[in-house]
C-alpha cells in the first residue's frame, strides 16, 4: 500500500536536484530569520545493555559524512576495529569480525534476526536497511555478552533505524521530515531518500524511503576487461568491471503509542530490488522481494525494563545471468563464429542460456527480554527467543538435458531456534565491573526429498538424490553459551577489559542441505565467492569457539584524545571449513587440485584465530583554519586451519587507515590515506587468489546548517588500480558454468579490482 513507483530514477534525479537546489537555498534564508528549529523530546530507549569496552557505537552523527559515499550500508562498518567486508553485490557486502564473516555473525536489523534466503546469500540481513534509514550501529567485536548473541561465534553487529519521537510534554503536535539525495561519478549512482514524521505526545506516524541505483563501475587506470574465460574478447570498456551494477527501493511505514512509561510500536518493511549483478557469483540477483512486519513492546517498571518483540519476514528471490553473463565472447564451443558481444536475444548458439533459480524464505520470531534491578549494584538481565524458518529453494528447466523435472536444490527446509539466556552484571566498586552469563540453545533442522532436473542424465543427480534422501536429515543441536567478563577502570585515563567466550553456532540450511556433486549446481551454491562448487553435509555438527580478549584503554578525562588496543585468540573447534570432492566417485579428491576451481564438500576440521585492533584519536592543532587532529587504525588477523596447517579464507591482511581531521564553524573536512598488505596467507584447498598490496588517498569535506547538509568528496583520488583482498574470484563477464583451467591469468589476476576515482556529492534537507 505505500509503495512508491520510483521507476523513474535517471529522470527523477534530473528533475530532483534543482528542486533541491531550491529548497536548499529557500531553508538558508529560513534559517537566517527563525534561528532555532522546535525541539523534540523523544523518551522512547531500548533495554539497557552495558556496552564492553571493545564495542563500537556509531550514532547518526559520527555517519553522516559516509552515507552520501555508498548505498551498502555494511560499508558504514569500514572505520570500525576489527572489521573487514566481504565482496558482493553493490549494496550487499558481508561484514566479517577478526576474519568470522555472514552466518557466524549476529546480526540484527530493528530487534529482527534476519536470515539470507538465497544459495549465495545475496540477501544479507544488513541489505535490507539503505544507509539513510540508520540511526545507530553497535558493533560487538570482542566478548560478546550473551543478551545480543547467540547461534554466532564472531561477534554481533546490530543495526537500528530511527526510534519513535514523540511532541514534549505541553506540545502541539510536531511535523517533520528530510529528504536528500546524491551521486557517485564512477558508477554514474544516484539516488534519493525521504523520512517524515507526525507526532503528538502520545501517538507517532512515520515513513522513510529510498531508492538508488547505479551502473558498473570502472576499475583504476591500468585495469584492462576480460571475460572469465581469458579471452580477449569482451564488449565492455576497457577497464570495466562486469556484473557490479545494482537498482533497489526500500520503505518503511512506523506507528508508535506512548502512554507514561510504556512504549507501543510497530514497522512495516518492504523492499524491492530488481537488480544487483555479482562480479564473484556466477549468478546475479535479478528480483528480490521482502515484506516484513515487526511489533514491539517497550516497558519501564519500578523494578526495571521490559521488552517484547514479535515479527515476520517474507522474502521472495530470483536469480539468473545478467546482461555481462548473457553475453557471447567469441570463441564458440562449436566452431560457429560469434561477433563478439551479441547479445542474448535470441537465446541460441551465440550465447549462454538461462538458468532461473527461485528461492522463498519466510522468518518469523518472538523475543522477551527484562533486565531486574536486584540491588543498586546488580542487575540481571533474562530472556528468551524463538525463531521458526522455512525455506525452499528450487530451479526449473532451461536447457537441453533438463527437461522435464524441477531441481530442488532444498524442499520444505525448516531451522528452528528456542533459546533462554540469564546475564548477571555487578559492581562492587567505582574501579571494578563484572558480567556472567550463560545461553542455551537449541537448533531443530530438516529437509524433505531431493531431486534433480533429469534423473536420466546431466551428472551424478540421480545418485547423490538417491544417497541424500535415504540420509535422517533430522537434526537437534544443544548449545550453550558462556561469557565471562571483567573491567577495571584504573583512573580517569586508563580502564582495562579482559575476558572469556565460549561461542556455539550450527550449520545453516545451504551448509546441510545442500546435496548434488554435479559442478553446474555445485557452483550455484557458493555464499563465499570463491569461484568453487559446494556440497553440504547433513552430518555437519556444530561450531564451537573458545575466545580470550582484552581491551587496553588509554585517554583523557574529557576524550579529546584516546588510543585502544584489543588482542584475542580464537580456538574454533568443527569450525566448517571445505574438503576438495571427487563427483566422479563421490569420495575426497585423492590428489590436491591446484590452479582450477572445483567442487568442494563443507566439513568440520580445526582452526585458529587471533590478532590484534588498534584505534586512536588525537588534537593537533588549533589554527585560524580551525582544529585539526589525527584518527588512526590498524587491524591485524591471522586465521588458520590446524587441520590443513592452511590459511583459513578470506582474512583480511594487515590494514591501516590514517585520517587527518579539520573542523571551523561548520565545516569538517578529512584526508584519508587507507594502506593494505599484499595477500600472501591463502586457502590453499579453495586455490584462493593472492592479491598486491594498495594505497588509496581519500578526500572527504561537508558543511552543515542548521536545515541543510551538504557533503562532497573524492574517493581513490589518485586512480589507483588494486585487487580487493576479500572480494573473492572475478566471474563477472561471459559464460560462468563451467571450471576454467587457471584462476590466475598472469596478464591480470582474476581477483575482484577495486573501484577507481569517483566523486560523490549529497544534500540533505531537514523541514
Amino acid at each position: 500500500m505505500f509503495y512508491l513507483k520510483l521507476r523513474t530514477l535517471p529522470r527523477s534525479m534530473v528533475l530532483a536536484l534543482p528542486a533541491i537546489s531550491l529548497l536548499c537555498a529557500q531553508a538558508l534564508a529560513a534559517d537566517e530569520k527563525t534561528g532555532t528549529l522546535t525541539e523534540v523530546t523523544v523518551t522512547a530507549t531500548p533495554v539497557n545493555i552495558n556496552t564492553p569496552a571493545a564495542a563500537t557505537t556509531l550514532d547518526k552523527t559520527s555517519l553522516a559524512d559516509k552515507l552520501p559515499a555508498t548505498s551498502d550500508s555494511a560499508r558504514l562498518l569500514e572505520d570500525v576495529p576489527g572489521v573487514s567486508l566481504y565482496g558482493a553485490g553493490g549494496v550487499s557486502s558481508l561484514p566479517a569480525i577478526h576474519g568470522l564473516a555472514d552466518d557466524r555473525l549476529r546480526i540484527k536489523v530493528d530487534g529482527m534476526d534476519l536470515i539470507s534466503s538465497c544459495p549465495n546469500h545475496m540477501n544479507s540481513p544488513l541489505s535490507y536497511l539503505d544507509p539513510s534509514q540508520v540511526e545507530t550501529l553497535k558493533v560487538y567485536a570482542g566478548i560478546t555478552p550473551v543478551s545480543v548473541g547467540g547461534d554466532s561465534i564472531g561477534g554481533t553487529i546490530i543495526a537500528e533505524s530511527r526510534t519513535p519521537e514523540f511532541a514534549a510534554p505541553g506540545q502541539k503536535a510536531i511535523t517533520q521530515g528530510e529528504v536528500g539525495s546524491f551521486y557517485r561519478s564512477n558508477n554514474n549512482a544516484r539516488g534519493v531518500n525521504l523520512s517524515a514524521t507526525y507526532a503528538s505526545e502520545q501517538v507517532s506516524i512515520s515513513y522513510s524511503g529510498s531508492t538508488s541505483q547505479a551502473d558498473n563501475y570502472t576499475a583504476g587506470a591500468d585495469f584492462k576487461s576480460y571475460d572469465f574465460t581469458g579471452r580477449a574478447g569482451h564488449n565492455l570498456p576497457r577497464n570495466e568491471v562486469g556484473s557490479t551494477a545494482y537498482e533497489t527501493r526500500n520503505h518503511s511505514l512506523g506507528l508508535a503509542f506512548k502512554n507514561d512509561n510504556h512504549l507501543f510500536e510497530a514497522k512495516l518493511g518492504y523492499q524491492d530490488m530488481p537488480l544487483q549483478l555479482y562480479p564473484n557469483q556466477r549468478m546475479d540477483l535479478l528480483g528480490n522481494t521482502q515484506k516484513s512486519v515487526n511489533l514491539r513492546y517497550l516497558g519501564q517498571f519500578n523494578w526495571g525494563a521490559l521488552e517484547a518483540r514479535a515479527y515476520h519476514e517474507n522474502v521472495d528471490h530470483y536469480m539468473d545471468f545478467g546482461a555481462d553473463k548473457r553475453y557471447w565472447y567469441g570463441g564458440a564451443t562449436g566452431g560457429s563464429a560469434a561477433v563478439v558481444g551479441t547479445p542474448c536475444s535470441p537465446i541460441g548458439a551465440t550465447c549462454a542460456a538461462g538458468m532461473p533459480m527461485y528461492t522463498e524464505g519466510k522468518t518469523t520470531g518472538v523475543s522477551v527480554k527484562a533486565d531486574v534491578t536486584l540491588t543498586p549494584q546488580d542487575l540481571l538481565r533474562v530472556g528468551g527467543e524463538v525463531q521458526h524458518y522455512r525455506i525452499n529453494d528450487w530451479w526449473t528447466p532451461s536447457g537441453a538435458g533438463m527437461w522435464p523435472g524441477t531441481f530442488w536444490n532444498i524442499r520444505d527446509g525448516e531451522r528452528d531456534r528456542n533459546a533462554i539466556f540469564g546475564e548477571w552484571e555487578a559492581r562492587r566498586s567505582p574501579q571494578w565491573m563484572t558480567l556472567a552469563g550463560l545461553r542455551f540453545e537449541q537448533v531443530k533442522m530438516n529437509a524433505g526429498n531431493a531431486a534433480g532436473y533429469n534423473p536420466a542424465g546431466m551428472g551424478n543427480q540421480a545418485r547423490d538424490a538417491n544417497t541424500f534422501n535415504a540420509l535422517d536429515h533430522q537434526k537437534t543441536d544443544h548449545n550453550l553459551d558462556l561469557t565471562a567478563l571483567a573491567r577495571y577502570t584504573a583512573n580517569a585515563n586508563y580502564d582495562i577489559e579482559f575476558g572469556f567466550a565460549h561461542k556455539v553456532r550450527s550449520p545453516n540450511v545451504y551448509e546441510r542441505y545442500t546435496w548434488s556433486t554435479w559442478s553446474m549446481a555445485a557452483l550455484m551454491n557458493n555464499f563465499v565467492g570463491d569461484g568453487n562448487g559446494y556440497l553440504g553435509d547433513v552430518n555437519l555438527k556444530p561450531e564451537k569457539a573458545n575466545t580470550v580478549s582484552a581491551t587496553f584503554d588509554w585517554h583523557a578525562a574529557d576524550s579529546s584524545w584516546g588510543l585502544k588496543a584489543t588482542p584475542y585468540y580464537t580456538q574454533v573447534s568443527d569450525y566448517i571449513d571445505a574438503v576438495q570432492w571427487n563427483a566422479a566417485t563421490n569420495q575426497p579428491a585423492s590428489t590436491p587440485v591446484t590452479n582450477k576451481f572445483g567442487v568442494l564438500k563443507f566439513a568440520n576440521q580445526s582452526a585458529r584465530l587471533y590478532g590484534i585492533d588498534l584505534s586512536g584519536h588525537m588534537p593537533l592543532a588549533k589554527t585560524g583554519w580551525g582544529a585539526f587532529g589525527l584518527k588512526g587504525l590498524l587491524n591485524y588477523s591471522k586465521g588458520s586451519n590446524q587441520d590443513t596447517d592452511a590459511a583459513l579464507y578470506n582474512i583480511m591482511p594487515l590494514n591501516a587507515k590514517l585520517v587527518l581531521t579539520q573542523k571551523m564553524d561548520g565545516w569538517n573536512n578529512s584526508a584519508e590515506l587507507v594502506m593494505v598488505q599484499a595477500k600472501d596467507s591463502v586457502s590453499t584447498v579453495r586455490n584462493e587468489i593472492r592479491t598486491p598490496g594498495y594505497a588509496l588517498l581519500n578526500l572527504r569535506g561537508s558543511h552543515a546548517w542548521k536545515t541543510v547538509r551538504v557533503d562532497f568528496g573524492v574517493e581513490n583520488l589518485l586512480d589507483k588500480f588494486y585487487y580487493l583482498p576479500t572480494g573473492g574470484a572475478y566471474t563477472g563477464q561471459g559464460t560462468t558454468m563451467s571450471n576454467p583451467a587457471l584462476p590466475n591469468y598472469p596478464q591480470w589476476g582474476t581477483a575482484v579490482p577495486g573501484m577507481g576515482r569517483s566523486l560523490y556529492a549529497g544534500v540533505t534537507l531537514k523541514f
